[in-house]
């Protein structure tokens, strides 16, 4: 296999992996519908950047750590549980506040377009599973000898599969229809997303418990 085989496999992989529901769609969809398109965008520049530094920890190695040091992974699975279940928690206790409407700067109530970057990042970061898909992807397809110009264009290309695919779903839910269904029914779609995040923060935290035992 070419490197550029390689390239487009290991693009295509990663692809699948962040199309596949899990709490970074709920998450920018949620700030989508519920702030701005500007909002939706900037979380998910911010699931970009955690793709690429998982994909930087891959060609570095770093990732082989989180393996050897079983604690080290357990720790940082705790953490990242304990985070998705504060944002739930927050999500299903705003559920029955009314609708911020997006100012001229684009920034919805509560939450600035910053914010919502640092929020999509530290989603995208929250989860260690994540580097392990990505070392098991890199180490399954990655020649022994890998050319140079290849581990230096995986950590921005990947950047640019995740951030394109949570692009779109920014786009998608933060079109007028979805915002005035949204507005409708505001109460129970942010308490199934709060449900949701918290039943995947419960989930990880509960295999990092399983794990140490």
């Amino acid at each position: 296999m070419t490197a550029f085989a390689v390239l487009l496999s290991i693009l295509a992989a990663i692809a699948i992996g962040a199309m596949s529901p899990g709490p970074s769609f709920v998450l920018v969809s949620r700030i989508s519908v519920a702030s701005s398109r500007s909002h939706g965008l900037a979380s998910a520049l911010g699931m970009g950047v955690g793709g690429a530094f998982f994909a930087a920890l891959a060609v570095l190695g770093l990732t082989a750590l989180l393996l050897k040091f079983e604690w080290l992974y357990v720790v940082l699975k705790l953490l990242g549980g304990a985070y998705l279940v504060y944002l739930a928690v927050k999500i299903w206790r705003g559920a029955s506040e009314p609708l911020g409407v997006p100012g001229p700067s684009g920034e919805g109530r509560g939450l600035s377009v910053r914010r919502a970057f640092l929020v999509g990042l530290f989603t995208q970061l929250s989860n260690p599973k994540t580097s392990i898909v990505y070392a098991s992807i890199f180490a399954a397809l990655m020649p022994q000898s890998p050319p140079l110009w290849l581990l230096l264009a995986l950590p921005p290309m990947l950047f640019c599969v995740e951030a394109g695919w949570y692009t779109i779903v920014a786009l998608a839910f933060s079109g007028t229809r979805a915002r005035l269904v949204y507005m409708r029914l505001k109460r129970w779609i942010d308490r199934g997303a709060g449900a949701v995040m918290g039943a995947l923060g419960v989930k990880l935290m509960a295999e990092a418990i399983k794990a140490k035992a």
